[in-house]
């Protein structure tokens, strides 16, 4: 049993350079005073304040904050006041603005221009005054000057005094509110590359155009040798590193080892390899989010780090060749929880596959949990699985699955031994408890590393995701000419029976982490059958996150303008700027490319 008596939640922080984005709140108001204005001054400052409490109470930031509001103050009823609320919001950092009415406004006049602050303006359905006028008026305003804004229109008409947020607002709010906190937290962040291209992968050869014009992100570079020479000149923390050392005997079992016997190493040489990991990992985190016990050593430029709110290492194969693989540092690091604690993830992506990681941090973003770094490794049909283990799939997995396995690097989160309601899930860091540690630890194996792919040694994770969790995968592809899309797919984890599991494995490699996946079907395009989602996935990468989160990640996809080129999302969940329905209202994804390449990336304005 995995040994974390003691073990605490560090408390959510921002660990990044800038201040955490608010959501800016501007409550407009019909101008005319003499009677017009003044009996509207107190609802539409109450909508205001009823959309902040709302938000402040269902809404944290992805490192575990609380999100805070920032309300105009005064209503806006002209381009001055107009011109009040944008001083104080950038005064206050906002990132997020959501603008509430309960009545007619001059469209132009009150609205937002910031072009790279997301909108919603949420009207209100009321026949005693036009709010619902209003915010036609205004999207139309802001489709023509090309600033795209999400209108948000409550289905049933509420009376004049009516204080509450109906459910159909509050879900398109929290839709909203979550995918622009994602775009705000990203902007002025890096991407730190950890080496170079690995193995010829497309996704690691890492596109500064991409990340400036689209994510308002930069991109940050190092060589893998600084690993050397930080290991080499002790320019990490001695102290956290023989208690990360302890830790790590303590919690993380190694399994059989299984090469060849006349190629397994000594146990002096994994004992060095342990050790080597383990810095390997301290070494990328303060590379990433720097570390101010390095200024007290007296390296004052290595403890800043490169403000990455993402990273890829790039390992195979001049690095691996020779050293201890990366699989440990990217596990741990992408997990819950270390020696330090249960903490937030950090988000790492294996082979230095940029579009991944992106990938990987919009679930992030979205969500606040930890994320599974997979290939998209094999579909097998339920005929080839009868063919080999003599068994027939049945449940979800009666139609086939998808086995999504890389070379060990999966958070441990992944082994679904946290729960939810009795249910295996992934929590937001805040919520895992350090039973929930143990039983991910206790559900893992690490195994020293094969030596046909990894010559320079090292363990790779090796555990079996529990079924039945609700996921999304998805993967951010560049297509010259099209520039990036993003694919998704929203399905579920399954168990195989045990012997099924083992024989399909083996096939594989047994020392790595497994999780079979199985898509939610449409019956038609890309979800026609679970062969067709594998046949068009458009890299050999995923991002998995927890929960059916497709609408969430359409709706971020279209505030950075990036179409989205395949999902199993219903239509009426999917929630896009209002500008969108001019491109065209039969096919949405149609009418989602033309409208991201008219107004094109959100940071590269045409």
């Amino acid at each position: 049993m995995a040994n974390v008596e003691g073990m605490k939640l560090i408390p959510p922080h921002n660990r990044f350079k800038g201040g955490m984005p608010k959501i800016g709140i501007r409550p407009t108001i019909d101008g005319r005073r003499r009677g017009v204005r003044e009996s509207l001054e107190e609802q539409t400052m109450n909508m205001a304040k009823a959309v902040a409490k709302f938000l402040e109470e269902n809404v944290r930031h992805y490192n575990g904050m609380p999100v805070e509001c920032v309300i105009a103050d005064t209503c806006i009823g002209g381009v001055a006041e107009a011109a009040q609320a944008a001083e104080k919001f950038a005064r206050e950092g906002v990132g997020v603005s959501i603008t509430v009415t309960p009545c007619w406004c001059y469209g132009a006049e009150t609205m937002d221009m910031d072009p790279f602050i997301p909108k919603a303006i949420w009207g209100f359905n009321g026949t005693e005054r036009p709010g619902a006028v209003y915010l036609a008026a205004v999207l139309a305003a802001h489709n023509q000057k090309g600033l795209p804004a999400f209108g948000i229109y409550g289905r049933d008409v509420q009376d004049a005094g009516d204080t509450t947020i109906p459910d159909d607002v509050k879900e398109k709010l929290l839709r909203f509110t979550k995918a622009a906190l994602a775009v705000a937290n990203m902007r002025g962040k890096s991407y730190l590359s950890m080496g170079g291209v690995s193995m010829g992968i497309a996704g690691s050869m890492v596109n500064p155009d991409f990340f400036e014009s689209y994510l308002g992100m930069r991109v940050e570079y190092i060589d893998e040798t600084e690993f050397i020479r930080r290991i080499e000149e002790g320019i990490y923390d001695k102290e956290e590193f023989e208690r990360a050392l302890r830790w790590v005997k303590a919690n993380c079992k190694e399994g059989p080892d299984n090469n060849p016997p006349e190629m397994q190493v000594s146990r002096e040489k994994k004992d060095k390899d342990w050790e080597m990991v383990i810095k390997m990992t301290m070494i990328a985190r303060d590379l990433m989010v720097g570390n101010p016990k390095l200024a007290e050593m007296g390296f004052e430029e290595e403890a800043l780090g490169h403000n990455a709110i993402v990273a890829g290492f790039q390992g195979q194969r001049q690095w691996t060749d020779h050293f201890p693989n990366g699989d440990f540092m990217e596990t741990i690091l992408n997990s819950s929880f270390d020696w330090n604690g249960i903490r937030q993830p950090y988000i790492l992506a294996t082979e230095n596959d940029s579009l991944n990681g992106v990938a990987m941090l919009f679930g992030h973003l979205l969500t606040g949990t930890a994320q599974i770094f997979a290939d998209v490794r094999t579909y097998w049909s339920p005929e080839a699985v009868k063919r080999v283990t003599g068994k027939e799939l049945t449940g979800l997995a009666a139609n086939g699955v998808i086995h999504l396995i890389n070379s060990g690097s999966a958070a441990l989160d992944g082994t679904g031994q946290q729960t939810k309601d009795g249910k295996p899930a992934i929590k937001p860091f805040w919520e895992v408890t350090p039973e929930e540690v143990a039983r991910c630890l206790d559900a893992t194996q690490f195994r020293y590393a094969n030596l046909g792919y990894f010559r320079g040694g090292g363990f790779s994770t090796d555990f079996t995701t529990r079924g039945g969790m609700p996921v999304t995968i998805s993967r951010i592809n560049i297509v010259k000419g099209l520039g990036p899309v993003l694919q998704l797919a929203e399905g579920y984890t399954v168990e195989l029976p045990e012997d099924v599991h083992d024989i399909l494995d083996k096939r594989t490699d047994p020392t790595w982490p497994t999780t079979w996946f199985v898509p939610i079907l449409t019956g038609k395009g890309a979800f026609k059958d679970v062969y067709t989602v594998m046949n068009s996935w458009g890299a050999n990468h995923a991002a998995v996150c927890y929960g059916h989160i497709g609408a969430e990640l359409i709706t971020l996809a279209s505030m950075l303008r990036i179409p989205v080129c395949m999902h199993n999302v219903s239509e009426d969940r999917i929630f896009r700027p209002s500008a969108w329905n001019a491109f065209g209202t039969n096919d949405l994804e149609g009418a989602d490319y033309r409208a991201c390449a008219a107004f094109g990336p959100l940071y590269g304005r045409k």
